[in-house]
């Protein structure tokens, strides 16, 4: 039995291990693709707000006809 692996000074030198390695690059390229999901969702919201306010305006002018005109009704049982 060898004496040398008993002893208390010999200690080995504490090595990253490739899978932790791995585990660190994983994460950081999912936080990098969460957030461009999250800057791509703010630049569509936003483009389209911009659409919806060009195609509706805030004061309707369609709306100018008179609702004089005459509608059918529908019977009730």
């Amino acid at each position: 039995m060898p004496t040398d692996l008993m002893s208390a000074n010999a200690q080995p030198a504490p090595q990253r291990s490739n899978a932790r390695n791995v585990n660190i690059v994983a994460v950081a390229l999912t936080a990098a693709l969460v957030t461009l999901q999250l800057v791509g969702l703010a630049m569509l919201e936003r483009s389209h707000a911009h659409a919806m306010q060009i195609s509706f305006p805030r004061e309707p002018v369609a709306c100018t006809e008179s609702a004089a005109t005459p509608v059918s009704q529908i019977p009730f049982d």
